[in-house]
C-alpha cells in the first residue's frame, strides 16, 4: 500500500490512500482524514476561511443530521473548483428502466418460493455502470429511508464525461468478474473480485473499466449507513478490522468539457448538462468518504469444538435500524476458513429466518450448494421460507469422517435484510431463473425409523 503521498492533479496516478491518525481507519469511527492534491490546498485551523487557497470553494457534505451525536456525526469538508450548485442546475427527467426502487410491488405473478438464478451473461452491447444496472429485488421504502435494493451490474464501457450520485442511499459494490475504477470526488478507488467498494449517499463519481467487461453485485442501502458490527463477547479482534478499510487520497479533474450529471432521487433519475467535470475536489478532510475493503483480510471466528454457529459471526458490515440488534441490511461473507467442529453437522443447518437473504458467489464452490450455485449466480430465500443444504451436501456432511478441513478458494456473500425482498419483473422473467431449484431438496426422504 502506498505511503499517502499526493498524486499529481488529475493524473492517472498509482492509487494511494489517505494518511489518518491512526492510519487507514474506516470513516465513521471518529477519525478525521485529510488529504490534498496540491500543496497548501487544505486550510489549516478552520473549515471555511474567508478565502480558501487556490481560489477554491469550501463546501460541507453531511452524511448525518447536524445534531447527530459525535460518534455518529459524519461530514466532510470539500475544497473544490466550483461549488456543487454549479453541478446541479436545470435538471431534466431521464430513465434507467431496469434500475428499480422500493416500493416496487406487483411486477410479476410468481408464487412465493425459494429462488435461484444462474449468472447473467455479459452482453456485447455498450453498457456503462448506470445503463448496465439490473435490479433483482427491492425491499422497504426509499421515501422513509428504510430497506434496500439488490442489483447486478453488467459493464462493457467506461463512463466518459458522465457522472452520477445517488441521493437515495449508499452503494455497496461487490465485483465478481473484472475490475472497476471508481473516480470519486474524494479520489480514485480500484476494486477487483475479492474487494468491495462503498460509495456514500450524495458522493459524485464515474466508473471506468480496467481489464475488460465486468459483472458484479450491488446493495443499494436506503437506511442508516454501513458500519462495523459490535463484536460483543468476541472482544477487540477478529472479523473485519477498521485498519483494513481504505479511503483514497485527493485527486481531481479540471476539465472544461461538455458533461452530464445524473442524480437518483426517490427512485427518479434526473440529468443536468454541465460544461465541466464535477470531480473537482482539490482537497478534503472529514469522516464521510468512499472506501474499499479487501474481503480476504476478514478474520473469521467459529466453532472449535462442536455445533454450527449462526451466520451472523461472518458479518462484515451492518446498517442498523431503529430496533436494536435488527439490521436494515447486513453484509455477510463466507470466506476461506477451517471447519473443525466434532460430532456436528458442519454446513448451514435447515432453517426458517425472519431475515430475507439475497446470496451471491464471487468465486469457488459454496459448501452447502456444491452443484447449481456457481460464481455469478444468485439465490433468494425470503422471510420465513425454509431452506438449507441440498441432498448432496447433506449426505456428505452426515457420512464423512469429521477431520479438520480447510475450505479453500471460496467466497460467497449475503445481503440480509429485515424486510421482505420483492422480485422485479426483470428478475422474474430471466432465462437464467432455475425453475427446478426447489427439486434439490426433493431427495431428502424420510429416515425416521423409531430408533435412537
Amino acid at each position: 500500500m502506498a505511503d499517502g503521498s499526493k498524486p499529481a492533479a488529475g493524473a492517472a496516478a498509482e492509487l494511494q490512500w489517505t494518511k489518518a491518525t491512526p492510519a487507514g481507519y474506516m470513516p465513521g469511527f471518529g477519525n478525521d482524514f485529510e488529504t490534498e492534491a496540491l500543496p497548501g490546498a487544505l486550510p489549516i485551523g478552520q473549515n471555511s476561511p474567508q478565502k480558501a487557497p487556490y481560489g477554491l470553494y469550501a463546501e460541507q457534505l453531511s452524511g448525518s443530521p447536524f445534531t447527530a451525536p459525535r460518534g455518529t456525526n459524519e461530514r466532510s469538508w470539500l475544497y473544490r473548483i466550483r461549488p456543487s450548485v454549479r453541478h446541479a442546475q436545470k435538471f431534466k427527467k431521464t430513465t434507467l428502466p431496469l434500475w428499480k426502487t422500493a416500493p416496487a410491488l406487483g411486477e410479476h405473478d410468481l408464487p412465493i418460493g425459494q429462488l435461484r438464478w444462474g449468472p447473467l451473461p455479459i452482453p456485447k452491447e455498450k453498457l456503462t455502470f448506470l445503463t448496465g444496472m439490473r435490479t433483482m429485488t427491492t425491499s422497504g421504502d426509499v421515501n422513509t429511508q428504510a430497506g434496500m435494493a439488490a442489483h447486478i451490474y453488467l459493464v462493457t464501457a467506461s463512463m466518459e464525461n458522465e457522472y452520477f450520485y445517488n441521493a437515495d442511499g449508499e452503494l455497496l459494490v461487490v465485483p465478481q468478474q473484472g475490475s472497476l475504477r471508481f473516480f470519486t470526488e474524494f479520489g480514485r478507488i480500484d476494486a477487483a473480485p475479492g474487494d468491495i467498494c462503498v460509495i456514500p449517499r450524495g458522493v459524485k463519481f464515474k466508473v471506468e473499466l480496467i481489464d475488460g467487461p465486468a459483472r458484479g453485485y450491488v446493495c443499494e442501502n436506503y437506511g442508516a449507513k454501513f458500519t462495523l458490527p459490535d463484536r460483543g463477547p468476541i472482544g477487540a479482534n477478529c472479523l473485519a478490522n477498521a485498519r483494513d478499510f481504505k479511503t483514497p487520497v485527493a485527486a481531481f479533474e479540471d476539465k472544461e468539457t461538455n458533461s452530464t450529471l445524473i442524480v437518483k432521487w426517490c427512485g427518479s433519475f434526473n440529468v443536468a448538462e454541465i460544461g465541466h467535470s464535477p470531480l473537482d475536489v482539490v482537497a478534503w478532510h472529514g469522516n464521510y468518504a468512499p472506501y474499499k475493503y479487501d474481503l480476504r483480510t476478514f478474520s473469521p471466528v467459529g466453532a472449535i469444538l462442536f455445533d454450527h454457529p449462526d451466520p451472523s459471526i461472518f458479518t462484515v458490515l451492518t446498517a442498523p435500524s431503529e430496533t436494536a440488534g435488527t439490521a436494515n441490511v447486513d453484509f455477510v461473507i463466507f470466506p476461506e476458513r477451517w471447519s473443525v467442529a466434532e460430532h456436528s453437522f458442519r454446513p448451514p443447518w435447515y432453517h426458517m429466518n425472519i431475515m430475507s437473504e439475497f446470496m451471491g458467489l464471487i468465486y469457488g464452490v459454496y459448501d452447502a450448494r456444491p452443484e447449481g450455485f456457481v460464481p455469478g449466480a444468485v439465490s433468494l430465500h425470503n422471510c420465513m421460507l425454509p431452506h438449507g443444504p441440498d441432498k448432496l451436501a447433506y449426505d456428505h456432511a452426515t457420512q464423512v469422517e469429521l477431520k479438520p478441513v480447510k475450505l479453500t478458494n471460496t467466497l460467497a456473500f449475503m445481503f440480509e435484510t429485515r424486510f421482505p425482498q420483492h422480485l422485479t419483473k426483470f428478475a422474474a422473467e430471466l432465462d437464467t431463473l432455475q425453475q427446478n431449484y426447489p427439486d434439490c431438496w426433493t431427495p431428502l426422504d424420510k429416515q425416521f425409523n423409531g430408533k435412537p
